[in-house]
């Protein structure tokens, strides 16, 4: 497994290694530039790209290289299905922030089969966990041979949990997300945390922001700031006044 780390929310790349030089591709990020980089460095390496996998269906999480023709691009059903509601506004706020993607490439997903627990693939096993954290049709991987979870938009030591604020249970999502994840770290024998923004992290630094995360969620609920050092980026504090905002919504 390798990573890149694009400019922009320190977005990390993922690319899983399969046999004969295949690999998987998970969430290419970001610019035109970084994404054609990425297909350089694989190409210099002779890797061949057989597949793709969007953890979700942010602008960010959809993207493609056409250097990389015919690769089916896995995502959740409920990931496809939420794109395909928004893939004009998306595609817009891809083009402000990234200009340049091929449109005719931009989230051009293909549903896993609903029974499907893997990513179908010949490359070593990829587990597919979906869950409503964060938004519609997020899922986060695990590979169990190599101990790796890809966590998608969640566990970053940069980013405070970001809640699905049109959810019905915002909050009770994602602690079930939290819990799923921690669970199926624990049955994996999960030694390596790659998240969708932010830094890899071992086992230990994977169970500290599980306790980040569930500490920030547990202060938002009680109504008290939370001690939360990622509340110092300004836009991550907007997002939680959007937190506030919402729970207190939902409690009137």
């Amino acid at each position: 497994m390798h990573t890149a780390t694009a400019e922009i929310w320190t977005t990390l790349s993922t690319v899983v290694d399969g046999p004969d030089g295949t690999c998987l591709v998970v969430d290419p990020a970001i610019t035109p530039a970084e994404v054609d980089a990425l297909a350089g460095a694989l190409d210099a390496t002779g890797r061949r790209v057989v597949a793709g996998f969007s953890t979700h269906p942010h602008w960010d999480h959809v993207l493609w290289s056409p250097r990389w023709p015919g690769a089916p691009r896995w995502a959740t059903r409920a990931a496809v299905d939420a794109l395909h509601r928004t893939r004009a506004s998306d595609l817009a706020k891809a083009e402000d922030a990234a200009p340049g993607h091929d449109p005719d490439l931009f989230g051009v997903l293909t549903a896993l089969d609903a029974d499907g627990p893997t990513v179908p693939w010949d490359g070593p096993p990829v587990r597919v966990l979906p869950h409503r954290a964060h938004c519609p049709g997020h899922a986060a991987l695990v590979l169990p041979d190599a101990g790796v979870l890809l966590a998608g938009d969640m566990l970053s030591d940069l980013e405070i949990p970001l809640l699905d604020v049109d959810a019905a249970d915002p909050v009770g999502d994602y602690v079930a997300a939290l819990d799923l994840l921690e669970e199926a770290a624990e049955a994996d024998g999960v030694r390596v945390l790659v998240p969708g923004h932010g830094h890899v992290g071992d086992r230990a630094e994977l169970a500290r922001r599980l306790a980040a995360d569930r500490a920030y969620l547990d202060a938002l609920v009680r109504g008290r700031t939370p001690d939360d050092a990622r509340l110092a980026t300004p836009w991550l504090a907007q997002e939680h006044e959007r937190h506030v905002e919402r729970l207190r919504r939902g409690s009137d």
